[in-house]
């Protein structure tokens, strides 16, 4: 628990190992995840490196494997997912995997081929099918008497298009001028299938390519069509094409084979109709059978494949992530052994020792693996032990920036105070209640919510911080409580501790008095306060706005300068921690000063105000009374100004004896806690630095002096000096300019984000006013209706408020109050003493590798 306070101590190792005992080193290190390797051949190609071709080999087997998973996804068989992650396999084993999946897709391939080229004669029987049924009812009309040669030679001329169905009058082929012998016109035709979408331009090509010489009759395929390459179902039309002549003939195939029109023979003769009729149905029910087979074969082979496909995936990926890592390593002078440099946790040494034990012992080598210690001056990577309720809430403070080696971690705070400073500004007990429920339930179903892989982004984010959201409602019910609000109305637990006293009844009062106006300073009335949270009779009161204003207002302030102080005095401890005795001195004491004097002053002065005054009816006790109650803000303005505050003469001016002067004490200490911060510091780094180069001087003297030899090594030592002079110079000009900021910065932000806390304020008090607002125009409307109706107008309008409910107040204020609370985290609270300039630790690990591969979109 201690590494979730500060990040854990790293250390970095030199690790070495036998060539033969590497890959199952590295294996047992990936299911621990607790090393990240270092590149020792940052310029050495990829493509150079030693296990490179391993690397490919694994590419390969990831390939076949996604050609495997798309073809069970396509027919739509299930994937055995046990949830199991089967270690990796040994080196030797590769060969049998690369041999399966070599076997299976060679045999998926052979089988989808076979299955494209039988559904591709399939289609072709079919075409021919329709054409030889479409085209019967033509010739039909030809043997009934018509001639289809003088039907197709009028419409040509008559008519300024293409020829269509129906019978026309005996006319000639051919142009009007000529006069050809009708018993000498021997017509031609051709048959084929073209998709109906293309129908149009091919008849418009047809016409102005032939001249107007061809006739062109077509229907349209009712069913579609399967197409064996893409599988997508097409409509097509059947058509059929006369026309005269050997050149004609040429130009309407080059038309057709343009069009992509598949074109088939169709005997003139009736009988050759019929008989190639029969043949086709035979050879379609022959196909029936043979693609059936094909297509059992075809899933048999997916069924057995979709058994192990996942339990593939991740072997090859595993054994991929070993090689990928071993090319992060060096060879030794003997090439018999592997060098590799990493960062792990001292808390972890123990575990990694025996992984890399186990890992020996796999491989059967008889030489342990060797891991050194190694002294360095980078900064080491920031490492905080997480779990799944921890996770959320550092992934928070990651976002703003990774801690610093061995900084507070403010996730565990975070814990806390984020959920209650986000119920402050999300009050309402039936909100949170929702809230509380989704997180709840999101808790409950954690297993196999996590076990959908759900690509959806948002609910990834929602699921992720789960806990958070559970807290979020938990805190946000409690504080519901306090303000008493439930979906805008208030709950009379404990009954309310006002009381009317009249002489009037209650009907003369609803007769005669719009309004009553209670006295808390009679005993009739509130004798001690509610016993939790806000009486309910606010709920009915006019002022009930201005009344619970100046209460969230002021719990506002209170709660903003509790957290600042808390961030403050964590800086304490990265001080201690550090042993900076110089930012303890010049930094944090008066940086404390500073507040406590003026701000925490000003929370000091509401608990006085509400422990003083109060309601009276007694003119000797007047000047306790809520009349003469000061203004804190006015009061605290004053105090900086050194003004006076003035009052009713009745009134007392201050709040306690010796007010004035202990106020105006604080000022003055407070300002000059400025130039403290500002000046001390760099003055005394300053000295500090003038003392060092002087007993240096003097020693560099002495020593001259001692050898006999003054004067060269004094003008040598004059020109040191000169320059280092320079050089601190520009280091003290930088660190005047760096302090003053870092003054200015903590100065002005003192004020600004005490200002920042009034949002819990103004959105707790948005939120009420708009959960009202629904109320009252919304699903109060259902309430007015009478009789049967009533129930119905309740019914519709419930739903609606419910809708508007959920998705305005519950999500959008939700996420209004979740963000404007991870402000005060990141800029308010974390900047008294997070600094957040470090590096995340990124261990090899099977289980982040596999989860980035599990999310990643498929490659195609």
């Amino acid at each position: 628990m201690g590494s979730l306070f500060r990040s854990a101590e790293m250390t970095l190792c030199q690790l070495f190992l036998q060539s033969e005992a590497a890959y199952a080193c590295v294996s047992e290190l990936g299911e621990l995840g607790l090393v990240q390797f270092r590149d020792l051949n940052p310029d050495v190609n990829a493509f150079q490196r030693k296990f490179v071709n391993e690397v490919r080999r694994c590419d390969e087997m990831e390939r076949k494997l996604r050609y495997l998973e798309k073809e069970i996804k396509k027919d739509g068989i299930p994937m055995l997912d046990t949830g199991e992650s089967p270690e990796a396999p040994q080196p030797r084993e590769m060969i049998d995997l690369e041999a399966t999946f070599e076997k299976l897709e060679n045999e998926l391939r052979e089988v989808n081929q076979n299955a494209e080229a039988l559904k591709r004669n399939f289609l072709e029987l079919t075409e021919l099918k329709q054409i030889l049924r479409k085209t019967q009812v033509f010739f039909d009309e030809h043997e009934g008497g018509v001639n289809p040669t003088e039907s197709m030679t009028r419409a040509l001329i008559s008519d300024d298009s293409i020829a269509r169905q129906g019978a026309l009058g005996p006319v000639q082929l051919g142009f009007p001028e000529k006069a050809i012998d009708p018993e000498d016109f021997l017509p031609c035709f051709v048959a084929g299938v073209i998709l109906r979408e293309r129908i149009p331009a091919f008849e418009r090509m047809l016409w102005r390519a032939c001249r107007g010489n061809v006739f062109l009759r077509q229907a349209e395929i009712e069913t579609p069509l399967e197409d064996p390459s893409s599988g997508d179902q097409v409509f097509k039309s059947v058509f059929i094409i006369f026309f005269q002549g050997d050149q004609l003939k040429t130009r309407v195939k080059k038309i057709c084979e343009g069009f992509r029109a598949t074109l088939y023979p169709c005997p003139e003769a009736p009988a050759d109709r019929r008989e190639m009729a029969m043949g086709v149905m035979t050879r379609i029910e022959d196909l029936n059978t043979v693609l059936g087979q094909t297509q059992d074969h075809r899933h048999r082979v997916l069924v057995a494949a979709a058994k192990n496909i996942k339990n593939w995936f991740v072997k090859v990926r595993k054994i991929k992530a070993i090689y990928h890592t071993l090319n992060l390593f060096n060879l030794d002078v003997t090439q018999k052994c592997l060098i590799a440099e990493c960062w792990v946790p001292v808390l972890d040494l123990e575990n990694i020792q025996l992984a890399l034990r186990r890992g020996t012992e796999r491989s059967g080598s008889s030489v342990p693996p060797i891991l050194n210690r190694m002294e360095t001056c980078e900064d080491p990577p920031t490492y905080n032990h997480t779990n799944k309720f921890t996770a959320g809430f550092q992934a928070l403070i990651d976002s703003y920036g990774i801690a610093s080696y061995r900084e507070m971690n403010p996730a565990p705070y975070t814990i806390i105070t984020f959920p209650f400073l986000f119920a402050v500004m999300f009050g309402d007990f039936g909100h949170g209640a929702l809230m509380a429920m989704f997180g709840g339930w999101m808790i409950l179903k954690e297993k196999p919510l996590a076990a959908k892989k759900v690509d959806s982004e948002i609910w990834n984010i929602f699921f992720g911080g789960r806990y958070i959201i559970f807290l979020m409602g938990v805190f946000s019910m409690y504080t519901g409580l306090i303000y008493n609000d439930v979906f805008s109305k208030s709950m009379n637990i404990f009954g309310s501790k006002w009381q009317v006293v009249t002489n009037m009844t209650g009907a003369h009062i609803l007769a005669h008095e719009a309004t009553m106006t209670l006295n808390p300073a009679s005993s009739a009335y509130a004798q001690y306060p509610y016993p939790f949270g806000l009486d309910p009779v606010w709920q009915l009161a006019k002022n009930k706005i201005i009344f619970q204003n100046a209460y969230k207002m002021k719990i506002s302030i209170i709660l903003g300068i509790c957290h600042m102080l808390f961030g403050v005095s964590m800086s304490l401890w990265n001080n201690l921690y550090f042993k900076n005795k110089l930012d303890i001195i010049f930094q944090f004491v008066p940086q404390v000063i500073f507040l406590c004097f003026l701000f925490l002053y000003m929370v000091l002065l509401m608990f006085i105000k509400w422990v003083t005054y109060f309601p009276t009816d007694d003119l000797d006790l007047v000047k306790w009374s809520p009349h003469c109650a000061p203004s804190i803000l006015i009061t605290f303005i004053n105090m900086v100004l050194f003004k006076e505050t003035k009052v009713d003469k009745v009134c007392d001016p201050t709040m306690y004896a010796g007010q004035i002067g202990l106020q105006k004490l604080l000022v003055v200490c407070a300002m000059l806690c400025i130039p403290w911060m500002l000046l001390a510091k760099p003055i005394h780094i300053m000295r500090a630095a003038q003392r060092n180069n002087f007993s240096v001087s003097h020693q560099q003297m002495q020593s001259a002096t001692e050898n006999g030899d003054a004067e060269q090594p004094m003008q040598n030592n004059t020109q040191e000096v000169a320059k280092g002079g320079g050089h601190d110079s520009e280091e003290m000009s930088e660190m005047f300019i760096h302090q003053g900021i870092h003054t200015i910065e903590y100065v002005l932000g003192s004020v600004s984000h005490t200002a920042s806390y009034l949002r819990l304020w103004a959105l707790s008090l948005a939120h009420a006013q708009l959960s009202e607002v629904l109320w009252n125009m919304v699903l109060s409307k259902g309430l007015q209706v009478d009789d049967w109706r009533g129930g119905i107008a309740l019914y519709i309008i419930f739903s609606f408020w419910a809708c508007l409910t959920v998705s305005i107040l519950v999500l959008m204020e939700g996420l209004s109050a979740f963000l404007h609370t991870l402000r005060l985290h990141w800029v308010e609270f974390q900047s008294k003493f997070y600094a957040g300039l470090g590096h995340a630790f990124q261990p090899f690990s099977f289980e982040t590798i596999l989860d980035t591969a599990s999310t990643a979109p498929g490659e195609e």
